[in-house]
């Protein structure tokens, strides 16, 4: 795959070009080519996939790029080329990305081949994107028997298609929360991906690309996923059941036993926060060492680190869903509306009003507050102000 990219004014262009002059459709007895349109294509009786990348507004570069980074490695690793990716979007000819690259696209053709992929690509704004021809397109192509892959938030888009429907599903976890409240009939898992049937849905970033190599190893065998492997350098390669997450903020497989038994304890219990003496007698501990070791280990108590995930929990609601900031307070634990108010803005800068969107249309870019290393450093900030104003009485 060529790859151009121009300089614009506000923005980079990517020019992804598929090489779709080596893309045949059929081969003769002498071996020699013919060059056609879109469709199944052959070198040598080996057969192209065609990949197409459906991309929504703000999609993630990063998300798409480890989509079609395995696939051009496998043409790189192939004596013929076995795939060939193409650009499609319903929102224009140049898509751009969150981090101000752009995509040339072309629009995207009525019917697909059974035996082509299509990836759902979608990030900031996907939560509410509503194009009913883009759905129906989808769903068209499902019922040609075209395997269908979610990336990232495009999961929201097959949920609204219709698609999900007692299947199981995941998206990129920090939107879970948000993807269970709109969807809550569809078996949402936070896991790296899942299949189930025809559909795929993957959380995105670097999770496609254990997935591409599943792909790829089911398509063309062991050794040319193993080989890809090498070439990125990814290892161990995942499977689709593992976690998205192994940490949250801090390295959580670098902690000890009781305190990610505590951590998985306030995870599950968000709109009704256990209090500390139950969360210490369901880990074992008495509730002085359970604290203990949780301030150690993760840099503030039980009760800051818990009030912090309700408060992200609340956000993804606020950003994801149509819910009333009150009913979006009691979902999330607060049993006193003006004292979520009060701790949403501490934490993230804005009132809940104003945390409407993933991406306000006003700011240059995404940003995502309330991470645990910015909480512990407004706790030490606040800590060290209330030891300065003690020395000064």
């Amino acid at each position: 795959m060529l790859v151009t990219i121009l300089k614009t004014r506000r923005s980079l262009v990517v020019n992804f070009s598929p090489l779709s002059d080596l893309y045949l459709s059929k081969i003769n007895v002498r071996g020699m080519f013919q060059k056609t349109d879109l469709g199944i294509k052959y070198h040598r009786g080996v057969m192209t996939r065609n990949l197409f990348c459906l991309l929504l507004p703000r999609f993630n570069m990063y998300s798409l790029m480890n989509i079609v980074e395995a696939p051009r490695i496998a043409n790189y690793l192939s004596p013929a080329p076995l795939f060939a990716v193409h650009y499609i979007s319903f929102d224009g000819t140049c898509l751009t990305a969150s981090n101000n690259m752009s995509v040339e696209c072309s629009f995207p053709p009525e019917r697909l081949d059974r035996n082509d992929m299509l990836f759902v690509v979608g990030s900031w704004g996907a939560e509410r994107y509503a194009n009913k021809k883009l759905f129906s397109w989808i769903r068209v192509q499902a019922r040609l028997g075209v395997k269908i892959y979610s990336v990232e938030q495009g999961a929201y888009l097959l949920a609204r298609a219709g698609l999900l429907n007692n299947r199981k599903a995941t998206t990129h976890w920090s939107y879970i929360a948000g993807f269970q409240e709109q969807f809550p009939d569809i078996d949402i898992a936070e896991q790296l991906f899942t299949e189930a049937g025809q559909i795929t849905c993957c959380s995105g970033a670097i999770a496609g690309i254990d997935l591409m190599l599943k792909v790829i190893r089911d398509q063309h065998g062991e050794a040319l996923a193993s080989e890809i492997s090498n070439q990125v350098m990814h290892h161990p390669v995942r499977a689709g059941k593992d976690p998205q997450r192994k940490s949250i903020g801090r390295g959580l497989e670098r902690l000890g036993s009781d305190v990610r038994a505590a951590i998985e304890i306030i995870e599950a219990n968000i709109s009704d926060p256990l209090c500390v003496p139950e969360i210490a007698r369901q880990v074992g501990l008495s509730q002085r060492q359970l604290e203990r070791q949780f301030n150690k280990s993760v840099g503030c108590s039980i009760v800051q680190f818990g009030l912090l995930l309700r408060l992200q929990h609340a956000r993804v609601l606020l950003i994801s869903t149509d819910l009333g900031v009150r009913e979006i307070a009691t979902a999330s634990g607060f049993n006193s509306l003006s004292h979520f108010a009060q701790a949403f803005k501490k934490c993230f800068g804005r009132r809940p009003s104003g945390n409407r969107q993933a991406w306000p249309e006003q700011d240059s870019a995404p940003h995502w507050p309330g991470t645990l290393g910015g909480f512990l450093e407004t706790l030490n900030s606040q800590q060290k102000a209330k030891l300065e104003n003690q020395k000064t009485l």
